[in-house]
């Protein structure tokens, strides 16, 4: 009688490389079709391999979006900006970061439609550019208004631009944005209470 070896365990690599897959295809999906279209079939289809794989590694689809959609902004250190042009910068830094990858921009577009990404873009908020701002504005009781401000008109510009592609906002060149924005983000930030 001969025994059968059991089965060996799957290789570390192996599985490395499927969650990176379901994570690319997640990201790509959730950008193309938002929270609530975005399906693990289509996601599993995307990333070659069975459903099942997808709900092994990440549980839920709640589960699959934290872990497929994280924005670290990269915010510029404010002590390294001119105190006078730091809300043009912050633009411009925004610009580039909504153009950089399609994550913060399927994570807008999930954040206006579901609990979940309301949630994620909030912890955003709170644990990237709340701070910052604080670093800005010397009362700390006014910091999360200017903050909650500052991120309006940033988020308003994503929303129009990469989300919703109004002509006239996908229109604007870069520099226009930050000659228009800019200032308006530098009263935020640095003007007196009105």
């Amino acid at each position: 009688m001969t025994r059968s070896k059991p089965p060996a365990p799957a290789a570390p690599r192996r599985s490395a490389t499927t969650r990176t897959a379901i994570r690319d295809a997640a990201r790509g999906r959730f950008a193309a079709d938002g929270y609530e279209r975005a399906t693990i079939r289509a996601i599993a289809r995307d990333a070659g391999i069975d459903p099942s794989m997808v709900m092994r590694y990440y549980g839920n689809k709640e589960g699959l979006f934290a872990a497929a959609v994280t924005v670290d902004l990269e915010l510029p250190d404010p002590g390294a900006l001119p105190r006078e042009r730091i809300g043009h910068a912050l633009v411009a830094h925004f610009l580039r970061t909504w153009e950089g990858d399609g994550e913060l921009t399927a994570l807008l577009r999930v954040g206006a439609t579901n609990e979940a990404g309301a949630a994620r873009m909030q912890r955003i908020f709170q644990e990237q550019l709340l701070p910052v701002v604080r670093e800005m504005h010397p009362d700390p009781e006014q910091a999360p208004v200017r903050a909650a401000l500052a991120a309006s008109q940033l988020l308003g510009l994503g929303l129009t631009r990469y989300v919703l592609r109004l002509p006239p906002a996908v229109a604007l060149d870069r520099e226009e944005i930050v000659a228009w924005l800019g200032p308006t983000l530098q009263r935020y930030l640095t003007a007196a209470h009105p």
